[in-house]
């Protein structure tokens, strides 16, 4: 897992611009499977909040969420 794409992930959820696994994907320039990946780490080891919006069509966090990966 590279840092750098977690906190554009966490950065695109926060402002609600992710968009769904094909449009991260594009946006990240990876594989819809690798947004997969990435989600499901984010969701199971960093405990982030993580959901699907099926009427919307876009990944958001279901609560406020705050990572901190600056030390």
């Amino acid at each position: 897992m590279d840092i750098r794409v977690i906190i554009k992930i966490h950065e695109l959820l926060l402002a609600k611009r992710a968009g769904n696994s094909e449009a991260l994907a594009d946006r990240l320039g990876l594989s819809v499977r690798t947004v997969y990946n990435y989600i499901t780490f984010m969701k199971t080891e960093l405990n982030a909040p993580i959901v699907y919006d099926s009427l919307n069509k876009n990944y958001c966090y279901e609560r406020e969420c705050e990572l901190n990966f600056r030390g």
